[in-house]
């Protein structure tokens, strides 16, 4: 869950200004960050799959390549 996560890496950025740490909080942090990471990234890549583009003409725009990716992934939900 990104919640916690972020939580978690907070804390540990506050006290790596403080305090410093340890190598196994370094380690953890790093996998929080990476993991973090991911799930932002899945998350615009699923607001962006999920677009449609249209020019002031109302002509349907979309590039290609996102009408394909649509399409992919709109055959793997059925």
């Amino acid at each position: 869950m990104i919640i916690p996560s972020i939580n978690r890496i907070n804390e540990l950025s506050r006290k790596q200004k403080t305090e410093g740490l340890t190598e196994e909080e370094l380690a953890e942090q790093q996998v929080l960050r990476k993991e973090y990471l991911k799930a932002i990234r899945g998350q615009v890549m699923s607001t962006i799959s999920g677009l449609t583009i249209v020019d002031p003409n109302g002509e349907d725009v979309t590039p290609e390549k996102l009408k394909i990716e649509q399409q992919q992934n709109k055959s793997k939900l059925n």
